[in-house]
Parts: C-alpha cells; sequence; structure tokens
C-alpha cells in the first residue's frame, strides 16, 4: 500500500502538483487566532489548511537551574490527542510528540527568542518559567510548523500575573509581557524522490524520504534545525531545502503579521 501511495504522490509531483492542487512549494491558507483560553496565560489556534493546533502558556515561579542562576527558563509539551488523527493513541507522549516539542523548543530556545536574564525574579531562588502546551486538534498534515507558530502566538498573547511576596495571583494579570526579542518562525521541507515539498498532506508524509526542519529569525539567521526521515541529505540537498525554508519563512510572516 506504502509503495503505491508513493508512486501515486510522485505521478501528481511529476506533473507539477499534488492532491489538493496545489504547487510543490505553496501552503495552504494560514490563519492566527489569539487570546482562545482566559484561563491560560496566553493562547492560540493556528490552523494551516484542516491541520489545527493549540498552545497556551502557563507561568510557574520556580528555582533557577544551578548552572543558570539569573535565568529563568521554557518548558514545552505536546500532546497528540486521538480526536485529531487515527494514528495517536492515548498515553504517555510517544516519539512523534517527543520530538514536536523538542523541535518547538529548539527554535524557540536557540533563537534567543526569550530574554531568559528578564525572567529573574531573585538570583539562585526564584524565577519565572514559561510553560508552553501544545495540543492537536485536527492532523491534516505539517504539526511541526502548525505547533511551533501555534507556540509562538501563545507567547506573543501572554501577559505575566501578579507576583507578590511569594505568591502567584492568577486571576489578575499584570501590564508585564514575556520579553519575547525575536520571533523565530520554522518551516519543514519535505524530499520524496527528487521533489521538494512545503506543508505536507498526511500521505505525503507517510512516503517523505527526508525531512528538514528550518527555524530562522526575521534577518533570515538560521537558528535551528531538524532533520528527520530514514534517507540520508546530500548538502546539496540540505542547501536547497534550507534556501526553500527561507523563501517560505517569508509569506509566513506576511500571513500572520509578524
Amino acid at each position: 500500500m506504502t509503495a503505491e501511495l508513493r508512486n501515486h504522490v510522485l505521478d501528481f509531483l511529476e506533473k507539477g502538483f499534488r492532491f489538493d492542487g496545489r504547487k510543490p512549494l505553496d501552503y495552504r491558507k494560514i490563519t492566527v487566532d489569539y487570546g482562545i483560553s482566559k484561563s491560560a496565560e496566553g493562547s492560540a489556534r493556528v490552523k494551516i489548511g484542516e491541520t489545527e493546533v493549540l498552545a497556551g502558556v502557563k507561568l510557574s515561579v520556580e528555582k533557577p537551574y544551578p548552572d543558570r542562576p539569573d535565568e529563568g527558563t521554557i518548558m514545552v509539551n505536546a500532546e497528540l490527542l486521538p480526536l485529531s488523527s487515527p494514528e495517536f493513541e492515548s498515553g504517555p507522549p510517544g516519539i512523534q510528540a517527543v520530538e514536536l516539542a523538542r523541535v518547538v523548543d529548539r527554535g524557540i530556545r536557540e533563537s534567543k527568542a526569550i530574554d531568559f536574564k528578564k525572567l529573574l525574579i531573585k538570583k539562585g531562588e526564584e524565577a519565572w518559567i514559561v510553560n508552553i502546551d501544545i495540543i492537536t486538534i485536527n492532523d491534516a498534515g505539517n504539526l511541526l510548523d502548525a505547533a511551533s507558530l501555534a507556540a509562538l502566538a501563545a507567547i506573543k498573547d501572554s501577559k505575566m500575573p501578579k507576583y507578590k511576596d511569594g505568591v502567584i495571583d492568577y486571576k489578575e494579570k499584570s501590564k508585564n509581557t514575556i520579553p519575547l526579542e525575536k520571533e523565530p518562525i520554522e518551516v519543514t521541507v519535505i524530499k520524496i524522490g527528487d521533489h521538494f515539498i512545503v506543508d505536507p498532506l498526511p500521505e505525503e508524509e507517510k512516503v517523505l524520504d527526508g525531512r528538514l526542519t528550518v527555524a530562522s529569525t526575521k534577518d533570515g539567521k538560521i537558528c535551528a534545525l531538524q532533520k528527520g526521515g530514514l534517507s540520508p541529505l546530500t548538502q546539496e540537498e540540505i542547501i536547497k531545502m534550507i534556501d526553500i525554508a527561507l523563501d517560505k519563512t517569508k509569506d509566513i510572516r506576511k500571513a500572520v503579521g509578524g
């Protein structure tokens, strides 16, 4: 069945289009809705075509890590709900959920999007921790890009709760925002045979040879790469995939006003 599906996908790509009529490097419509949860400090819903992902931010105060006593940090968790795809099962996070959270985390962390030092309350004792929860509502392909965009939007939407005398008042939000210095965008490029595509459908993800997720900032600086798929990529292929990702990032920023 996989070989048959792969041949079918390749047959379409040879003709210059895909199952849904898009060209290889076209994204589906992207929409971002902010403030979808009243209980979270920040939240967002991202839709890429029929793919839908929610992200929420909760802030907590914890003791900083011993090796970074003057910084706060982020924690990213992803839950792939069974309602979003028959491929997902209930229970502890699987490999795909762990990778999804890790890719989102790396894009934010390695770009230095958040100034962790500004999250410090008291050196070595108290710092803000930005907890980002990602939940899939519908998997119609390209969860990686949708999740990273949802996480960024939720951070942008966040207001810090009031904190006094060691107590967080989650019912009252202050005017302070998370110190977001940069806005990294992640674009995943898929290789199938000799073809490169973006924003893959589930059928295309099932037959991919290689995958490269590229996180970059507004000035075009690459801050993180994540390779997926069983087949190796040549240096030339990696360079081409990075070029495609950087070019498509501009379109995504326009779509979300970033």
